[in-house]
């Protein structure tokens, strides 16, 4: 089950208290003080890993606390400290204080490793606050409590490409051409409940990471079908392809281009705009030779032309246009991590 967003509570360990002793032995008279120190409670970490790809495990299991220190003893015996606990998460989590909503930590690499809630320190024992003009102390230091929080885990998936559009656009059909994702496929909309990642091999050994995002309606936004819940999955793309249907069961490709558009707008300007190939789906699906068909691909094609987008057009059932369509994101790739290269050349020197 993918579960890409989950709330834990976590809480370091309390320290141990430190104690009041004095000596007791024999032929030691008036001994002085030997009362230890308590341990220090353990601290609660999060590490990235590359093994998961989602937050199911923390669905069912979100209390999380370290172990608390041991306390004191006498003959100046220091308490254990309080065992540390690691929770593993998936890279490209964001880990959200509940309470403030401030980010504490985005995990974008494999092996991160963070400090999340700090143990309390133990406290002293009459031991320590022995001194010249008080050889005799009485008093001791209770442990400290350990930090807790209450957090938002939020999962969102690290691809090179997204792949977007109405639902049965051909999204799932085309991520499982390209790649070895293997995701349901049928005629009727919202087969796509999860997001799909696949990794398209290109040769040379070169590859990119696609992500399949279920289908949008008009509304999505406001909560209509899906809703726009999955959209954070795009967050991290560098490219978008806004696949669209052209075939003889499309009503007007433009407005379905538009549709799907006015909805990335209201998720996030940033998302809108980052850069697409338009993608003409299901050209097998047309009657061959289709007079009216033929007129909505140019027409389609000549409105991309007019807003300025690349325009690719294929059909994954047969492979048609496929070659030519991972060439086309390639060469985007290329350029883009070239862009990338040369902002941080320039940040550098600033």
């Amino acid at each position: 089950m993918f579960i890409d967003r989950a709330k834990i509570h976590v809480r370091g360990g309390d320290g141990g208290n430190g104690v009041t002793a004095f000596r007791r032995e024999k032929f030691v008279p008036r001994g002085g003080p030997s009362g230890g120190d308590g341990g220090n409670g353990g601290s609660v970490y999060v590490e990235s890993t590359e093994g998961m790809n989602t937050l199911l495990h923390f669905r069912y299991n979100p209390e999380h606390q370290a172990g608390r220190g041991r306390h004191g003893e006498g003959a100046k015996r220091h308490g254990a400290n309080g065992e540390d606990i690691t929770l593993q998460v998936p890279v490209g989590t964001v880990i959200t204080d509940d309470a403030t909503g401030d980010v504490i930590h985005d995990f974008t690499l494999p092996g991160e490793k963070i400090l999340i809630a700090a143990g309390g320190r133990g406290g002293r024992g009459n031991a320590q606050f022995a001194s010249p003009v008080n050889r005799a102390p009485r008093r001791h230091e209770e442990g400290r409590q350990g930090q807790e929080l209450w957090l938002t885990l939020e999962l969102k998936l690290i691809a090179d490409v997204g792949l977007v559009g109405l639902p049965n656009a051909g999204k799932s059909t085309l991520i499982s051409r390209i790649s070895a994702a293997r995701p349901k496929i049928a005629d009727y909309p919202f087969t796509t409940l999860e997001p799909n990642l696949g990794v398209v091999d290109l040769g040379d050994f070169k590859t990119f990471v696609v992500a399949d995002i279920p289908g949008l309606i008009e509304g999505a936004h406001a909560g209509a079908g899906l809703g726009d819940r999955f959209l954070r999955h795009i967050e991290r793309t560098k490219l978008l392809l806004h696949l669209v249907d052209v075939s003889g069961l499309a009503q007007d490709p433009v407005a379905d281009y538009r549709t799907v558009a006015r909805e990335l707008e209201a998720y996030s300007r940033q998302v809108a705009a980052k850069p697409k190939i338009v993608v003409a789906t299901k050209l097998d699906a047309a009657p061959a030779g289709s007079e009216e068909d033929q007129d909505r691909l140019k027409e389609f094609k000549a409105f991309c032309e007019r807003e300025g987008l690349e325009f690719r057009a294929i059909s994954a059932a047969t492979g048609r246009g496929l070659k030519e369509l991972l060439r086309a994101v390639e060469r985007r790739l290329d350029a883009l991590r070239k862009e990338e290269i040369e902002e941080e050349a320039v940040a550098k020197v600033a």
